[in-house]
């Protein structure tokens, strides 16, 4: 028996050796990017991904648009947002999600949605001249805006007084599933300023 033992010694370094690292054990990429995005808080974006996977970026734009492919006609869809990927639920689905999770709500008040779609479809804009277009002064509900992160301070203007510019954020985009401000629904042209807003519609601050 101890003559034998050398010997299985020498086959269990053998069969060592032969066995690969665990970051060199071929895998396939497309099911990699399902797991790192299935686990991801918040968007990849294409850069990001191929540094992850260890491909190009041309490569990850590739795998991206295959997971998508295969998500077609299922619950969950590979969205762009905010300049990334993201693993989503279906809007059609929603209501049953909800029923095992509930999202964190918050609800803006009219004053609130108008003043970010003000700053959405015009930015970099400043306060006074969201206060031309709605017609009152808009400090609360940019304050409000502020707080939950869906605008943020973008500089100052080169006019007198230098006032804040304001600009939507990447948790906007989250939070509207856009990929960029280009996605957003084209609309008729804002009112340039107070005298072309019809005043019978202006919502109070």
């Amino acid at each position: 028996m101890s003559q034998l033992e050398p010997e299985a010694e020498s086959n269990h370094q053998a069969c060592d050796q032969a066995r690969p690292e665990p970051s060199l054990i071929p895998v396939d990429k497309l099911a990699a990017l399902e797991a790192v995005l299935f686990m991801a808080a918040e968007p990849l974006a294409g850069a990001e991904i191929a540094e992850i996977l260890d491909i190009t970026p041309v490569e990850a734009e590739a795998l991206a648009g295959q997971l998508a492919a295969q998500y077609e006609g299922r619950g969950l869809q590979l969205s762009r947002i905010a300049g990334g990927y993201q693993v989503c639920t279906r809007a059609e689905y929603g209501p049953y999600v909800a029923k095992l999770h509930q999202p964190e709500r918050f609800r803006l008040s009219r004053a609130a949605l108008e003043t970010l779609a003000i700053v959405a479809y015009r930015q970099p804009v400043t306060r006074p001249e969201i206060d031309a277009i709605r017609g009152v002064n808009s400090d609360s509900p940019l304050d409000t805006l502020l707080q939950y992160q869906l605008i943020s301070e973008a500089g100052r203007k080169e006019a007198p007084g230098r006032p804040i510019m304001y600009c939507t954020t990447e948790n906007f985009l989250g939070h509207f599933g856009l990929d960029s401000v280009a996605d957003l629904p084209q609309l008729d042209a804002l009112p340039a300023d107070q005298s072309q807003a019809d005043p019978e519609e202006r919502p109070a601050a």
